[in-house]
């Protein structure tokens, strides 16, 4: 297993495998990728990754892009890497789901993240710039019958969405997923933009009342986040509550690499300088040692974001 240089074990990687999407969310962080990349890794170049990883003690990845349902090839990647693996996930915006929930399911998906940051349609549209609201939900109800567990990841934005966390709770119960409720998330330097100011709405207080109302409160391991189960009218919700900003437990507590779409290694989502490039060295035919060298000098420049 690698440390990082703060005791931190990686035990998980979330790997980008594309930068093109079918939405175009206007708050989008772009998993920190804040360059174009057109060369794409191959499905046998994320099986060698993995396959890599696992050998040093990570077994879980969550593929993200982009949309990664976008990519042609999405099924061959997920059939071709849960051999390596314990927890094979996914976030997706959820606008393939209804089609893809089964096949993905049957190639080694273990469970998905479907972004739902609205049950509103117009409110809906004007986050994601699409109307596909209908289309998710359909979507949601096919992942549930095969993926397990299926997560509700909703950012919650000051003035535009933060009326419906209740509604949102209400669903997660009924639709029987686990809701996941995000603040919303920039580096240092872009907490005093107009945007964020406009935008960002504290969770906290939010967790409180969740704490008061919860019939039973866990913590998982990563982030130290704390898990609520609240009672509503539709059973017992399952929510989960993800502050990282300002949050210096969440960063404490990270055990994730991140791999951006064109074969880098990324240590945070909020840094810009934190690229490790994989990709030539597997191109041009590194070994197993090698890759292992670059792993290990991605790990050893992690740093806590907040401190």
């Amino acid at each position: 297993m690698l440390y990082d240089r703060f005791g931190r074990p990686v035990t998980n990687l979330r790997i980008s495998i594309t930068r093109d999407c079918n939405y175009r969310c206007f708050f989008c962080h772009r998993e920190g990728q804040h360059f174009n990349a057109r060369l794409e890794l191959t499905p046998a170049e994320i099986e060698r990754l993995v396959r890599v990883a696992s050998n040093l003690g990570i077994e879980k990845v969550k593929l993200t892009g982009g949309e990664p349902t976008v990519r042609s090839d999405i099924i061959e990647i997920v059939r071709r890497i849960k051999p390596y693996l314990r927890d094979l996930s996914m976030t997706t915006n959820g606008s393939r789901l209804k089609e893809l929930a089964k096949p993905l399911a049957k190639a080694g998906l273990d469970r998905v993240n479907v972004s739902l940051h609205s049950l509103k349609p117009d409110v809906y549209k004007k986050i994601t710039g699409v109307d596909m609201l209908d289309v998710v939900l359909d979507g949601i109800e096919e992942a549930v019958r095969y993926l397990s567990p299926v997560k509700l990841n909703m950012t919650v934005m000051k003035g535009l969405n933060d009326n419906e966390i209740w509604d949102m709770i209400n669903f997660a119960a009924k639709t029987k997923s686990i809701l996941q409720l995000i603040e919303l998330e920039a580096p240092r330097e872009m907490t005093q933009t107009s945007f964020f100011r406009k935008y960002f709405y504290p969770l906290k207080p939010v967790e409180q009342k969740l704490e008061e109302m919860a019939v039973e409160t866990r913590e998982r391991r990563m982030h130290r986040r704390k898990k609520y189960f609240v009672p509503t009218e539709y059973g017992i919700a399952e929510v989960e509550v993800v502050r990282a900003m300002h949050n210096t437990i969440f960063c404490a507590n990270c055990t994730r690499l991140r791999v951006t779409s064109d074969g880098k290694f990324k240590t945070c989502l909020l840094r810009k300088r934190d690229l490790i490039d994989f990709a030539t060295a597997l191109r041009n035919n590194a070994s197993d040692a090698e890759l292992v060298e670059l792993f290990r000098k991605a790990v050893l420049m992690r740093e806590p974001y907040w401190k």
